[in-house]
């Protein structure tokens, strides 16, 4: 089930990655308390790509 509350573009330096030479926006999906996704959309592509899973809440959000 899809929870809007726990989806999220991300700021600042996260907000994008480089991937094949092109700046794409960096998403994040909360699946738990803890547990975080984090996917970039190539909407030209049509792709999705998933670029960090972790059991916890990654430390580059510390700042």
């Amino acid at each position: 089930m899809r929870d809007p509350d726990r989806q999220h573009r991300l700021r600042g330096r996260l907000a994008t990655r480089t991937v094949g030479g092109g700046e794409l926006p960096q998403w994040e999906y909360e699946v738990t308390s803890g547990g975080r996704v984090r996917y970039v959309v190539d909407e030209p592509a049509r792709t999705v790509l998933l670029v960090y899973a972790a059991p916890r809440h990654p430390k580059d959000t510390d700042n």
